[in-house]
């Protein structure tokens, strides 16, 4: 089983949605051989969350948002988790199945 780590891309300032952010993250991981994963937040406005294999390093994807996107905030919402769903974080709540 892979796990995951789930972070979460806030602004108050910049739109983070309408502006191919997911496309460009997900070029990005590819370009530079590493497992991510994109998604819109439908229960967070204005956010976009991406996971990368638990354990890994997330510096070169939050420096490469930050210089697309400028002022963000970008915090670990989920740790160690499989099978993440990024759009709706109460999903991954396994007591719910």
């Amino acid at each position: 089983m892979i796990y995951w780590d789930i972070y979460q891309i806030e602004s108050v300032k910049e739109k983070l949605l309408g502006i191919k952010l997911r496309g460009r993250i997900r070029k990005f991981a590819i370009g530079n051989n590493i497992e991510c994963l994109t998604e819109n937040a439908s229960d967070v406005e204005n956010s976009v969350r991406f996971g990368i294999t638990s354990g890994s390093d997330c510096e070169e994807v939050v420096n490469f948002i930050q210089e697309i996107v400028g002022q963000v905030k970008i915090i670990k919402v989920i740790e160690k988790i499989e099978n993440p769903v990024l759009s709706k974080l109460k999903v991954n709540d396994i007591s719910r199945y």
